[in-house]
């Protein structure tokens, strides 16, 4: 059931009215289905590679996978070129469109990348650096405490498990938060007012938890 502070995006019936709907990126569009047709396609086909994955080795999931798509170029290309002798046309090469498609990356899009990459590594890193030499105790714990977490998660389920199961939480929790937006941030800010809490209780009880005055100066 839609909320109502997407109404306005809905028609009477209660589906999406696309050209009513925010602008979103091409990513958002089809992790929050605006088009069925193309998130199916993009979710089915992400799915079963990952489960190809989780039964075959990496390299022979490629293998089968690109000896799949040339045999299937290579059809096309033979059928169009004997249609073509036989009505006697002169339409070119099948996939001249995409030959001519330009598939470089410019210099400023390398530079614009390499610069984001470089920002979120430094970023994880200063983050660990943080949370190993316990600059803050009650957040290296809590990190411990995650740590602690995912052994019983590794040994429950390995790597590629892990990614299935996100690969389609991602395309399911943010449709679900979206018609239920209401409801969950309710849930989600009892929580995290809960979470604050202790918080402050252990770090009102363990004066190492947070830095003196001095130490934020330097």
């Amino acid at each position: 059931m839609v909320k109502r502070q997407n109404s306005r995006y809905t028609n009477g019936n209660g589906n999406y009215n696309r050209e009513e709907l925010p602008p979103r990126g091409p990513v958002e569009s089809l992790i929050y289905w605006r088009d069925v047709k193309k998130s199916g396609v993009v979710f089915g086909g992400g799915l079963a590679l990952l489960l190809a994955m989780s039964l075959f080795s990496l390299i022979s999931v490629f293998s089968y996978l690109s000896l799949l798509l040339l045999f299937g170029t290579i059809s096309f290309r033979i059928y169009k070129n004997v249609l073509q002798a036989v009505q006697k046309t002169s339409e070119g090469h099948p996939f001249k469109e995409y030959l001519d498609m330009d598939l470089t990356l410019s210099q400023e899009k390398v530079q614009q990348l390499a610069t984001v990459a470089v920002a979120h590594v430094n970023s994880v890193l200063t983050g660990l650096r943080r949370l190993f030499l316990v600059e803050d105790l009650v957040d290296s714990i809590k990190f411990g405490v995650l740590l602690y977490w995912l052994t019983y998660v590794g040994a429950i389920f390995n790597g590629i498990t892990c990614v299935m199961i996100g690969y389609v939480a991602l395309f399911t929790l943010p449709k679900v938060y979206e018609n239920n937006k209401q409801s969950v941030d309710t849930h989600i800010e009892l929580v995290r007012s809960k979470i604050q809490e202790i918080t402050e209780k252990v770090k009102a009880a363990v004066p190492l938890g947070k830095k003196t005055e001095n130490e934020k100066t330097k």
